[in-house]
């Protein structure tokens, strides 16, 4: 089974979209997804209800997903590792053990080549429209994803 890690800062706006949208994307049995912050801003809340509401308004549910801290054991559990933006990354990167933990860890948005700027916006603090944009930002790019770990026919 392939495991894919999301991390975002507080586990609650960006990575649990990502994870759901993702998870909704992938087969089950192949793979498994989930998500994490870098920082324990949250822990065990669910997602911001803005999130949820964005995610659902699209027919997804991650009203059940509990925000969880990154730790450096994630490296050994997780095949990937998709970090947000940069500030996430350089936090995650700083917890690896080795070469081979760094090497699982990539900006989310590094496998979308129309998108120049590599952070994905933190909607945490603006209205709605941003988590619709972060949302359609984050579906794109896990629609790519969905085509990189597609077995080809």
């Amino acid at each position: 089974m392939t495991t894919i890690l999301m991390v975002c800062l507080g586990n609650i706006c960006r990575s649990p979209l990502a994870h759901g949208i993702l998870q909704s994307k992938l087969p089950k049995d192949k793979f498994y997804v989930d998500s994490a912050g870098t920082a324990a801003y949250h822990l065990v809340k669910p997602p911001d209800p803005r999130s949820i509401a964005v995610a659902k308004k699209n027919g997804l549910d991650i009203s059940n997903q509990k925000a969880r801290q990154f730790d450096v054991y994630d490296f050994d559990s997780y095949d990937y590792i998709y970090a947000m933006d940069r500030s996430n990354y350089r936090d995650i990167i700083s917890k690896a053990r080795n070469s081979t933990d760094i090497d699982k860890v990539k900006l989310f948005l590094e496998v979308n080549d129309s998108i120049q700027k590599k952070d994905v916006p933190d909607p945490y603090y603006g209205g709605e429209k941003g988590f619709d944009d972060v949302y359609d930002l984050i579906f794109n790019t896990c629609s790519l994803l969905e085509e990189k770990f597609s077995p080809k026919a």
